[in-house]
């Protein structure tokens, strides 16, 4: 088995095998490292900015993700979806919400690098973690010039199969020859993009597991002040 194969036909396996039983060896050993961390506390300037950016377009990307490339190439054909229709929904989604993570994404990191009390108070993995992300931002956005290429020339092929090599990887027959021809800068973004699942469950990222969807009908917390207990 060449590199290649190597790749982008076990490593899929190797990182989704981690990301799935990592994250529950750890909530079943590690609860108490179960936990955004959040630094909010000690320092508010700019977080609640750059934290919306990010996650609104760290969410966005990866349900874009998620449809544009598990979605059969047939069921776009017949809803009315051209490949080039296709393709350019996936170039300007990419753009506007690649754009937004990775603005929200930097002031993040900046924030943890560069401010002296939360540098302090932050693990190796919460920056390297977040410092992987944005190299996979980068490496995704800069797919776009290169698809917008393709585009001008009426080419989908590029798109075509990375779909078709993704469903390969779910439907558990990889094919990494569907990638063969496809340009360099994909596949370091795919690699990028895997890796992150492997790393998952050793960072904070395992709080995702717990989004708090609970918050939309949860009671009204009620707060007392100090005053208010005096009395």
């Amino acid at each position: 088995m060449n590199l290649h194969n190597f790749i982008f036909g076990a490593y899929p396996y190797i990182a989704l095998t981690i990301f799935i039983f990592g994250s529950w060896l750890r909530f079943d050993r590690e609860q108490y490292t179960w936990k955004s961390d959040s630094s909010q506390l000690l320092s508010k300037a700019n977080m609640r900015v750059a934290s919306n950016l990010f996650h609104i377009g760290i969410i966005a990307i990866f349900f874009g993700h998620a449809v544009g490339l598990l979605t059969p190439h047939g069921v776009f054909l017949a809803l009315g979806v051209s490949d080039m229709a296709h393709q350019m929904v996936a170039i300007v989604a990419g753009s506007v919400f690649g754009t937004l993570c990775i603005i929200g994404g930097a002031m993040l990191w900046f924030r943890r690098m560069f401010n002296p009390r939360i540098s302090a108070t932050s693990r190796g993995t919460d920056k390297f973690i977040l410092t992987w992300l944005l190299v996979t931002l980068t490496l995704g956005l800069s797919t776009i010039p290169v698809s917008m290429g393709h585009a001008e020339h009426n080419d989908p092929s590029v798109m075509i199969a990375l779909a078709d090599w993704v469903q390969s990887i779910v439907y558990l027959h990889p094919n990494p020859a569907l990638l063969a021809n496809v340009d360099g800068i994909f596949k370091t973004h795919l690699f990028f993009g895997m890796t992150v699942f492997l790393l998952f469950p050793f960072t904070r990222l395992v709080h995702i597991w717990s989004a708090p969807i609970g918050y939309l009908a949860r009671s009204y917390q009620i707060v007392r002040t100090k005053r208010a207990l005096a009395r």
